[in-house]
């Protein structure tokens, strides 16, 4: 059984995590055989004073 964990900060939609769900579940159907009902597709959501990139929390990062 697959299982695909997706990291990602805080706040999206249950409908984002749906599509995203249902593409990653597609294209593990299409690119690695597996059976759909088998693969199974974890979120995990992070705050922003609790994810950092390139050593920098996100939370003290300037919006672009």
């Amino acid at each position: 059984m697959p299982l695909v964990q997706v990291t990602m900060l805080e706040g999206r939609t249950a409908d984002q995590k749906r599509k995203i769900a249902q593409r990653i579940t597609d294209t593990m159907v299409e690119e690695a055989g597996a059976r759909r009902e088998a693969i199974v597709v974890a979120f995990l959501e992070v705050s922003k004073e609790s994810y950092a990139s390139g050593g920098v929390l996100m939370a003290d990062k300037q919006p672009k």
